[in-house]
């Protein structure tokens, strides 16, 4: 059987191959160096990445705390602006509340009911919890909906008889959450300007 040996360049001599073999080994070194180098940049690239990113969500949270307080003091302000003219205003509807209060809390820990009311309209036969916002949502009509309710159960409990109805106040609002508003059989408080006025639900208002 014939042998056939490897086709070796014919001018290679042992000094050239240990060169070629040194060459080989400095640029295997030289590509490790390099990989170990890319390594680095990349842990350092994805150390910034998330001290960046640690950055913006703290900057992100301080800003939503700022805007949160400011609504916060909006509301406030708007509540304080509205309150003493509410009576006015309903009684011109023929609804007689002698007593308007604002930040009213119910804190029924033992019968789990809690809930806050920006503004309480009470006579001795009804009470208006009126929900006061910068800009009506469809989540924020359905709380106040919801808070009614809890009101509903809340004075139950205590024997209190009188029926509670609703009111959204709000500066920013569409036609259809204005719609959406009246069609819950709650009053809608409509700012104009430095005035307001109330429109009255189709129909009967409802009770709870």
């Amino acid at each position: 059987m014939e042998t056939t040996m490897p086709d070796y360049p014919r001018d290679a001599t042992f000094e050239k191959v240990w060169a070629a073999i040194q060459e080989t080994d400095k640029l295997m070194k030289e590509n490790a160096e390099q990989q170990k180098e890319t390594d680095r940049l990349i842990k350092e690239l994805r150390e910034e990445s998330k001290e960046t990113a640690k950055l913006f969500k703290e900057q992100k949270e301080d800003f939503n705390a700022r805007i949160g307080h400011l609504t916060n003091l909006f509301g406030d302000l708007t509540v304080a602006m509205v309150a003493p003219s509410l009576c006015e205003k309903f009684d011109e509807l023929g609804l007689f509340f002698p007593k308007a209060s604002p930040n009213v809390i119910y804190n029924n820990r033992v019968n789990g009911i809690s809930f806050d009311v920006d503004i309480m309209l009470e006579n001795s036969d009804k009470a208006i919890l009126v929900e006061v916002k910068t800009k009506a949502t469809e989540e924020r009509i359905k709380n106040h909906i919801n808070r009614l309710e809890k009101m509903r159960r809340h004075a139950d409990i205590f024997g209190d008889k009188r029926a509670f109805l609703g009111a959204v106040a709000c500066f920013v609002v569409t036609d259809e959450l204005k719609q959406l508003i009246l069609n819950e059989g709650m009053y809608f408080i409509e700012y104009t300007g430095e005035n307001f006025f109330i429109t009255q639900p189709a129909g009967k208002a409802r009770e709870w």
